[in-house]
């Protein structure tokens, strides 16, 4: 299963270059290098780099050199940079925590970089103290840690600036004996500079304040200013604004200035690109109401901010339209075409398009269909994109009109050792009339099949078209499987990620189970009265709150789910603002959507699945959902993954992901079988028995 980063392209747009990674059960983590494409398909692609696991590559302006992150011998990511036709790549950062994003200046003389700075006595950075014999951390204010950040307030993150040294220079060779005295003498009488220098690295100077994080570095058409994303204003820790700021880069003592939004708008902006003409400053923005926390159903859209001798004149203009578009994912970003446009990539009802848009408010599609883009560049009039599809969890096409020509096949081996199911698309009436859009797994042979109802996190997020191993996984073990977009959704207009604030559990359950229903009517293969349900985060919350309501279900598996509303907003990293978005702040209104205030509803056998590090949907949410099933009756399981956080399904450790599978693959056929009912097992549980599966 390897998947591609966004793609680079050097100047001449004859080559691009990303990063190929896949899953490694020897290494039990991602593994993966950066890989070259000729874009006029002279030379198949070819591996580039042989590091372990290099990430993000980045051509320089001129082409010469491309930067990326290779992790250091503790598995730190650190800025890499290695000549465009090959050879060995100089490291150039020491970070204590790693290196996260970074940009090339527009003469490629310097590289900005984010970077997180432990507290002194933190993070191994003190010998003989480790995490558990930490001073104590004093907590204020809501936002002080992250789900697979841990604690923010003390490992601040900003934005550096160092000078680019030559990748041909000779290599550095470690001092020993009376020349490693002598340094490190003169390392413990210098500044962090000179300790630098002392390594062979360049000094790197902090741009952005001490005790805010920054993001998304971004420099100025003609160098001078470094643009990025903070929260800096008074208040933010009360809000989700953020903005847009910038700030001299050849000043020492320059303050940032904010650039777009402010600690009273009703928006919040990010992800600062220009237009490579210098006239334009293209942002991604959402509105969230005059208290700066309204995010339900909030579509980020495409802003612009015109430029007058390359500063900032009015206010960002909205190139897209809210109610319509949503151009914010996880692969939400900018990227430049041309001299004065970009492209955006938009969700548009479960596939990843890619937008060309231009500071006059022309939107056009580039590419479309059963597909998701995850990345784009555009050089010399070619655009690369990378992109998953039904077939493939990564590869690296070339656009042209508007169809998208395959450079790459790094799916090749999967499919040649796998069945891949195909993904059919169905719409269904629910109960109101209104239509939901989803699809249908269907394993090999005639069926009938037992059918599994799975059910998306988010709220606001979508299943699409791209290979997901989660349907693939329980069609090749012999299930049907039956996933859609209900109401809350995102990718289908903001009316419907609205429909469900203040009504979790009404229409959204409606539509799940109308999908359901629909389906077995739509496909003969599938057998209505054997059916399971599972979800994860909100899916798990509405899976949950399904088998309180409605009792044909054999078996379900509720996944770091989201159950309890009210005890949520003390403990979830986001649970300060999200629950009472969602649910409504009267206690009593909110114990009408709460999984937990139904649980002595449920007669369905239920394993719990959640992760010791989750804190998103923090593990009480699990142990007490647990604990309620076995007082009521209810025959219940609790696998808890240790190390893990809330994004265990998709980013954990291979061979717990692979354990995670054969748990829920045994939770089915124990419930479930593929071969046939197992009637005496649901009974002795009180789970119904359809009388087909009798």
């Amino acid at each position: 299963m390897t998947t591609v980063s966004a793609p680079s392209i050097s100047p001449d747009g004859r080559h691009a270059v990303v990063a190929a990674s896949r899953p490694s059960f020897d290494a039990d983590k991602s593994v993966g290098q950066l890989w070259m494409v000729d874009l006029q398909g002279a030379e198949p692609p070819r591996r580039f780099t042989r590091g372990q696991c290099d990430s993000s590559p980045r051509y320089s302006p001129d082409g010469r050199v491309i930067a990326f992150l290779r992790p250091d011998d503790k598995g730190r990511p650190q800025l890499a940079l290695v000549d465009a036709r090959g050879g060995e790549p100089r490291i150039v950062t020491d970070r204590h925590l790693g290196v996260a994003g970074f940009a090339f200046s527009p003469d490629g003389a310097r590289i900005a970089f984010a970077s997180r700075t432990p507290e002194d006595g933190r993070y191994g950075t003190l010998d003989g103290v480790g995490a558990g014999a930490e001073d104590p951390r004093r907590i204020t204010g809501f936002k002080y840690r992250g789900n697979g950040l841990g604690f923010t307030r003390d490992k601040v993150q900003g934005i550096y600036l160092i000078d680019v040294p030559s990748v041909g220079d000779e290599p550095f060779v470690e001092p020993v004996g009376r020349a490693a005295k002598a340094l490190k003498g003169m390392a413990a009488e210098s500044d962090d500079g000179a300790a630098a220098s002392a390594k062979d690295l360049p000094h790197a100077r902090l741009l952005t304040p001490e005790d805010r994080d920054a993001s998304e570095p971004e420099f100025s058409r003609d160098g001078r200013h470094l643009y990025f994303t903070a929260s800096l204003h008074d208040g933010a820790d009360r809000d989700l604004r953020s903005m847009v700021h910038r700030v001299r880069v050849d000043d020492a003592a320059a303050a940032p200035e904010p650039v777009a939004g402010s600690a009273t708008a009703a928006h919040g902006f990010g992800t600062p690109v220009f237009s490579r003409d210098g006239a334009t400053l293209f942002l991604l923005g959402q509105e969230l109401g005059p208290d700066g926390t309204d995010f339900v159903a909030r579509n980020a859209g495409v802003y612009a901010l015109d430029l007058a001798d390359g500063l900032p004149a009015g206010e960002p203009r909205l190139l897209t339209d809210l109610d319509a578009s949503d151009y914010g994912d996880v692969h939400s970003t900018l990227v430049p075409h041309g001299e004065s446009r970009v492209m955006a990539f938009a969700r548009v009802r479960g596939s990843g398009e890619l937008h060309l848009l231009d500071a006059a408010g022309g939107v056009e599609t580039l590419v479309s269909g059963p597909l998701e883009v995850t990345g784009a560049a555009e050089a010399g009039g070619a655009v690369v994109v990378a992109f998953a599809d039904p077939s493939t969890t990564g590869e690296v096409g070339l656009v042209e009109d508007g169809t998208v020509l395959r450079l790459t096949d790094f799916s090749r081996a999967l499919r040649s050792t796998t069945r891949i199911a195909e993904p059919r698309e169905l719409v269904v009436d629910s109960a109101d009339g209104y239509p939901v859009h989803g699809w249908v797994f269907l394993p090999e042979g005639e069926g009938p099949h037992p059918v599994l109802l799975n059910i998306h996190g988010g709220p606001f997020s979508q299943y699409g078209w791209s290979y997901f191993d989660e349907a693939q996984v329980y069609a090749e073990a012999g299930y049907a499987v039956v996933q859609c977009n209900p109401r809350g959704s995102a990718s289908y207009g903001r009316e419907h990620g609205l429909a469900i604030k203040g009504a979790m559990g009404t229409v959204d359950l409606q539509d799940v189970l109308a999908f359901l229903d629909g389906a077995v009517a739509a496909e003969p293969a599938l057998d209505g009265g054997r059916v399971g349900v599972l979800g994860g985060s909100y899916g798990g919350y509405l899976t949950a709150w399904t088998i309180a309501n409605d009792h044909r279900f054999q078996a379900a598996i509720v996944e770091r789910g989201y159950l309890d509303p009210l005890s949520f907003i003390g403990s979830s990293d986001i649970g300060w603002f999200f629950s009472e978005a969602y649910t409504g702040a009267d206690p009593e209104h909110t114990l009408t959507q709460s999984p937990m205030a139904r649980v002595a509803d449920v007669r369905t056998p239920t394993l719990v699945l959640h992760s010791e590090e989750d804190y998103r949907c923090p593990l009480e949410q699990a142990q007490r959902y647990y604990v309620e099933l076995l007082r009521h009756g209810v025959d219940a399981e609790f696998l808890l993954f240790p190390g893990e956080n809330h994004e265990l399904s998709r980013a954990g450790t291979p061979w717990h992901r692979r354990q995670r599978f054969e748990a829920i693959l045994e939770w089915f056929g124990r419930y479930l079988p593929v071969g046939g009912a197992a009637p005496e097992a649901a009974e002795a549980t009180g789970a119904p028995v359809p009388a087909n599966a009798r």
